[in-house]
């Protein structure tokens, strides 16, 4: 139906939106609202899809601000994200092909409003908590969805973690962070990630934060180099071949 954004139902109220394989968003729909987390790439209507499936008012949240994150944010009105990761918005606004694809079809970023942990989002009969797990970036958020027990973590908790960005966090700080939310594995069973294709086990949480110690601890003696755009650094397995955690070295 769609050129790039595919659908999958995940449960009654619950909406995958698989951008092409580069990035995933989400459309919850309660009895009175529907929230969108995540926007994803922006190159094709996240509102459209949105509409397919639902005709209630839309909240739209971004649980950090990369690119890949927020840029479909041009077809609506208004997002929240954490006022931390503002700088990191601005700065992705400002690519060049983003701004060229924005004059050419004349379309806008929406005014970001902000969100803070603590805060909640009521949709009627479906409530979300925010939670800040700063890390990834510094404003990374997490989303509870307390009735059906869904944690939904952006790339803050994930299978593919980028930690070596100038503006993630170091590590020792982030397994504090980490520390900080791990009651959460008594309130959710389920985690969606900013590029998952199903659900995964809450369990991530606790591979993931044993993985973070181990470079803690340098236990690293088989640790690979990680080369990305931005250069060559390293990458710690944990759970599995296809988890790392991408970290300075």
């Amino acid at each position: 139906m769609f050129e790039r954004i595919n659908l999958k139902q995940m449960n009654e109220h619950v909406y995958l939106m698989d951008d092409a394989g580069q990035a995933t968003g989400y459309l919850v729909i309660g009895s009175r609202k529907a929230l969108v987390i995540d926007t994803m790439n922006g190159w094709e209507d996240v509102s459209a899809v949105v509409r397919s499936l639902t005709e209630l008012p839309v909240m739209v949240v971004n649980t950090h601000g990369h690119c890949d994150h927020i840029y479909g944010n041009i077809y609506f009105e208004e997002a929240y994200l954490n006022p931390a990761d503002l700088p990191i918005a601005e700065e992705h606004i400002r690519f060049e092909q983003f701004q060229s694809e924005c004059e050419k079809h004349n379309l806008h970023m929406p005014e970001f409003r902000p969100i803070h942990g603590g805060d909640a989002i009521d949709l009627g009969d479906l409530h979300l908590d925010v939670i800040e797990l700063p890390g990834h970036t510094p404003g990374g958020i997490l989303l509870l969805l307390k009735e059906d027990r869904i944690l939904f973590t952006g790339d803050s908790i994930n299978h593919h973690l980028w930690m070596q960005l100038r503006e993630s966090l170091p590590l020792e700080k982030f397994a504090q962070n980490l520390d900080q939310v791990m009651y959460l594995q008594e309130a959710a069973d389920y985690i969606l990630h900013g590029h998952a294709r199903d659900f995964d086990d809450i369990s991530l949480m606790r591979k993931l934060r044993r993985g973070v110690q181990e470079i803690l601890d340098h236990k690293i003696e088989q640790d690979q180099p990680y080369k990305w755009f931005g250069g060559t650094d390293r990458q710690h397995v944990f759970d599995d071949d296809n988890s790392v955690i991408c970290y300075k070295g």
